[in-house]
C-alpha cells in the first residue's frame, strides 16, 4: 500500500524518557535543537502527534523558529477528545486533520467539524486501535508524501511497532528524568540504524539514522 515516507522525531532525557510524568508537559530541547526541530517540520509535508500530546502540551505543530512552510497538522483521537479551544483549532495555519474511530458520538464530530476540524473516521485494527496503515493511505491519497511523526509515547510505539518509521531524528539532552519512557514494552522487532549521524546543538546530541526493517 502506498504511503508516506515517515520521520519520527522527538527529544528524550538520557535514561530514555519524553516526560516528566505522563501528561505533564517537559521541555527537553534547547534552543538550538528546537531550531533544528522546526527546520524539520519545514521539510515534511505534514507532521502527526497523539490527542494525548495536545491535552497536555496544546502544541501549535507550525514553523515559527525558521523560514519555511508549515506541514499539515494531523491528530490520531480514535474517541474525538481533542479540546475545541486547543491552539491547532483557535489559530491552525491548515485546518486540522483528525483521525478518529467509526464508533464516536455524531454530535462530537459534527462540533468538531462546525470549528473547521477535517474528521476522518477509519477502522479499528487487531490491537482495538485505529488502524495506522489506512490512516497513512488516506493521507498518501491526499497528497501527503512526507510525514513527520512527533509523539507522544504511545505513538512512538505504534510506529515502531508496526515498523512504519523510515528515518528518526532524536534530540538527547543531558540530565535524568526518571519519569515516562518513549519505550515502555519491547519491540517485536528491531530495526538497523543504516548510516547513523550525530550532530551537537547547543547542549544536546542529535542523532539522525535511516531504519532497516527485517522483511
Amino acid at each position: 500500500m502506498n504511503r508516506p515516507r515517515i520521520t519520527l522525531s522527538y527529544a528524550q532525557s538520557l535514561d530514555g524518557c519524553i516526560a516528566a510524568a505522563p501528561g505533564q508537559r517537559t521541555l527537553l530541547s534547547g534552543p538550538e535543537a528546537m531550531k533544528m526541530t522546526h527546520q524539520l517540520r519545514a521539510q515534511h509535508d505534514a507532521i502527526l502527534v497523539g490527542v494525548g500530546t495536545v491535552i497536555a502540551d496544546n502544541p501549535r505543530l507550525n514553523v515559527r523558529l525558521v523560514e519555511g512552510p508549515s506541514p499539515q497538522p494531523i491528530v490520531l483521537d480514535s474517541h474525538l477528545r481533542i479540546p475545541l479551544q486547543s491552539a491547532l483549532i483557535q489559530s491552525p495555519t491548515h485546518p486540522v486533520w483528525v483521525f478518529c474511530s467509526t464508533n464516536v458520538q455524531a454530535a462530537t464530530k459534527v462540533s468538531l467539524e462546525a470549528a473547521g476540524v477535517h474528521v476522518f473516521m477509519v477502522n479499528e485494527g487487531e490491537t482495538k486501535h485505529i488502524d495506522l496503515s489506512e490512516i497513512l493511505h488516506v493521507c498518501y491519497t491526499k497528497g501527503i508524501r512526507s510525514l513527520m511523526v512527533e509523539g507522544g509515547a504511545k505513538i512512538i510505539q505504534a510506529f515502531l511497532r508496526a515498523g512504519l518509521v523510515d528515518e528518526v531524528v532524536i534530540t538527547i539532552t543531558p540530565g535524568f528524568l526518571t519519569g515516562l519512557a518513549a519505550l515502555t514494552t519491547p519491540l517485536s522487532h528491531l530495526p538497523q540504524f543504516i548510516t547513523p549521524k550525530y550532530q551537537v546543538f547547543g547542549s544536546d546530541i542529535v542523532v539522525t539514522a535511516k531504519l532497516l526493517w527485517e522483511t
